[in-house]
């Protein structure tokens, strides 16, 4: 078990995807997905148990979670934004709108607002290259964003929050 002064998960909560992934270790990419589905990220508690219960050791897992991008050790806001940072996007503009994101939302790479609401993760590729720029908000697709589209989706994002 973890020995850290972290906060403590329910570990149950893992036990259906424990029970049916967790005696090979082939399987760690699957409980570490599954586990991040359940939990929003992987807690340090978390990744220790998965350790336990799947042969492995906790710099192992900590390993693969921190080699995928897809993998988050932090909490992250109520929407996730992903901004391709990749060349078609980084070619018509991305970087004009991360620089309108950050600003008007007090938002950097890898952060999230005050209030939550939005956390920041700038990507290699979202395999969208024909509609780019691009960003992804939770499982919505945005394309052909200019700054100020992009602001003005997060707005309307904000506003329906409030309601």
């Amino acid at each position: 078990m973890c020995n850290c002064n972290c906060t403590k998960s329910d570990l149950t909560l893992l036990d259906d995807v424990l029970k049916r992934y967790g005696g090979d270790s082939g399987n760690l990419i699957t409980v570490l997905q599954k586990a991040q589905d359940i939990y929003g990220y992987l807690p340090i508690d978390v990744i220790y148990h998965i350790a336990e219960n799947t042969n492995s050791t906790p710099a192992k897992v900590m390993g693969v979670a921190t080699f995928y991008t897809q993998f988050r050790l932090k909490p992250v806001g109520k929407h996730l934004i992903m901004l391709c940072k990749g060349t078609a996007c980084h070619v018509n503009g991305a970087d004009g709108i991360e620089k309108a994101i950050c600003e008007r939302f007090g938002l950097e790479d890898g952060g999230t607002t005050e209030d939550g609401l939005f956390s920041l993760k700038n990507v290699a590729c979202l395999g969208c290259c024909s509609l780019s720029p691009v960003m992804m908000i939770d499982d919505a697709t945005y394309g052909s964003l200019t700054p100020d589209k992009a602001v003005a989706i997060l707005e309307g994002l904000k506003k329906e929050a409030a309601e």
